[in-house]
Formats: C-alpha cells, structure tokens, sequence
C-alpha cells in the first residue's frame, strides 16, 4: 500500500521511500522507513495531503505519496 491510498484518519508505518521520486527535504522531516504516518486531511480535489509523521505536520504532494510505502495499523 501507499501513502497515497489512506484514508483520512488512519495511520501506517513507513516501510520504504523512493529517494529517487521523494525531496531530500522530506526525507529530513521524517518520511523515513519505521515512522508511523496518519492521514489528518485531504485537500479539496484530493492534492496535497495534510499528514502527521512523528508528531511533525506536513503537505505531501499525491505524486510523491505514491512513492512512499507504507503498512497500515489496525487500531
């Protein structure tokens, strides 16, 4: 699955990250493999995506999440 793919609210653990397709900006923010993830809003027409990684707030672009793995936790 992909970071693109959750759904508001929910939240995952990173498992891998294109360096090649995600910003090194992001990489130093958090989006590395291990954190956990949640999906806090979707932007009207569904880009950017408002995300929580480890307690740090972030935008992410749809065209970027799709490069970022993640596996989702049941709660």
């Amino acid at each position: 699955m992909t970071l693109a793919e959750l759904k508001r609210g929910q939240k995952g653990i990173i498992k891998d990250v294109s360096s090649i397709h995600v910003p090194l900006k992001l990489l130093e923010m958090g989006c590395l493999p291990g954190n956990c993830v949640e999906l806090v809003q979707v932007a009207p027409f569904a880009d950017p995506l408002y995300l929580n990684i480890n307690g740090s707030h972030l935008a992410i672009r749809k065209e970027t999440a799709i490069h970022i793995i993640i596996e989702t936790i049941d709660e």
